[in-house]
């Protein structure tokens, strides 16, 4: 083993460029090709190492000596983030380590299992089509990021927790800034204080009907919360708030992004669009292929390493923050060859968009829930589904914390 290189090489910058728009930067490939581990600079100014390869990813995520802690005082932050929200953020499940990360997954966890979401299908259906139809009565070309994607994500997760669809646009707001690379430090914890504040009182409220007698819990996320912290007190109300945050903040703009990616790949693709066309089995399989080709959470994986740790023929040492890519990772030619042809005879079940280890991506199966139906209804509905402006003109979110397109003008 050999520890990492301490020459004064000047380390590489994130983000790094991409060439084409609906492909991970090419320099990817040549880090893939070299060394382990490559020494990166953030925009947060701070520096790392970052891994590309598919193998090494995955058993980096899976390590346990590592911390997630966003209070480490070593913590590779992508973008520059204050004291205060460094504390409000380190509240969330995605930063906890066990075993603070273990009582609050159990409690979480069984909400978002397959059989779970399996139950919501009729109701994202029914979402699904309702925006469709409200598209189809608009003006012509729409724009499908806020005719369609955004709607359908934002209506699918406030049913889920239990929160108000009325209030978006506060959700939306706050998404916005958090993404952003241009947003300050401020910006993020002032739109973040907004939301948080809202969903404290959210909480306290269904907590204190939740008491009453014969209350009986709604039937959403917080509901069933309250309802088992009333048998057995694990989480303080602020803990629910706190997940209702990360998964509002994140979790409609995460799938909508995949959703208008996934709509160009589709269209771009059209030998493989007939194939879930013609059958609609196939279409699970379809959308663990746009998740590894579409990637949109890269850099992802930020953490320090709490001991010395083995990455290929090198070392990480204690108390060094590291980064992975997965867009990196599930372009390794090694496991998923030609990655850049989007193919839906390729097992890509493996892939690594929502991460891997105890920080994988808790709401992954409502996600592909929300994806499959969309790609069968939209394109049944709407077969004459068309881009209303080339690629290349498209406005893409370069830079961005979750990378997708601003807007995206369709046409039937």
């Amino acid at each position: 083993m050999v520890d990492p290189p301490t020459d004064d090489a000047r380390p590489r910058s994130l983000p790094m460029p991409r060439s084409c728009p609906m492909r991970p930067p090419d320099q990817y490939a040549e880090l893939r090709a070299g060394a382990p581990l490559t020494k990166i600079t953030l925009p947060s100014g701070r520096t790392a190492w970052l891994i590309t390869r598919y193998e090494h990813v995955r058993q980096f995520l899976a390590n346990r000596n590592v911390t997630s802690n966003r209070l480490h005082p070593n913590f590779p932050f992508y973008l520059p983030l204050s004291r205060k929200l460094r504390e409000d953020v380190n509240a969330s499940l995605s930063s906890l380590d066990p075993p603070e990360h273990t009582v609050l997954s159990r409690m979480v966890i069984p909400e978002f299992t397959h059989k779970r979401t399996q139950e919501l299908r009729p109701r994202v259906q029914k979402i699904v089509d309702d925006h469709i139809t409200i598209m189809l009565n608009g003006d012509r070309p729409a724009d499908l990021v806020e005719a369609f994607c955004r709607p359908v994500t934002s209506q699918v997760i406030c049913e889920f927790l239990g929160v108000p669809y009325d209030d978006r646009e506060l959700f939306h707001s706050v998404s916005k800034v958090m993404a952003s690379r241009h947003s300050s430090s401020n910006e993020r914890w002032e739109w973040g204080a907004k939301l948080r504040g809202y969903l404290s009182d959210f909480v306290a409220t269904k907590a204190k009907e939740a008491e009453e007698p014969g209350a009986a819990p709604g039937d959403h996320l917080v509901g069933r919360l309250i309802a088992k912290n009333q048998e057995k007190r694990v989480l303080q109300q602020e803990d629910i708030a706190a997940l209702c945050l990360s998964l509002l903040s994140a979790g409609h703009e995460t799938t909508a992004n995949v959703i208008s990616l996934g709509t160009v790949l589709l269209l771009e693709n059209p030998e493989q669009l007939a194939k879930i066309r013609a059958d609609p089995t196939r279409t699970p399989g379809a959308v663990e292929e746009i998740l590894r080709h579409t990637s949109i959470t890269d850099p992802s994986g930020q953490r320090v390493a709490l001991a010395d740790i083995e990455v290929g023929d090198m070392v990480i040492k204690k108390g060094d923050g590291v980064v992975v890519s997965t867009a990196a990772a599930n372009w390794d030619d090694s496991v998923f060859p030609q990655p850049e042809k989007l193919d839906f005879d390729r097992d890509a079940r493996h892939q690594l968009a929502f991460g891997h280890g105890i920080h994988r991506c808790i709401a992954q199966n409502l996600a592909r829930v929300e994806l499959e139906i969309v790609f069968n209804t939209l394109f049944a509905r709407v077969p004459g589904l068309r881009l209303a402006a080339p690629v290349e003109e498209l406005s893409f979110k370069d830079g961005a914390l979750l990378y997708g397109i601003h807007t995206l003008p369709v046409t039937w």
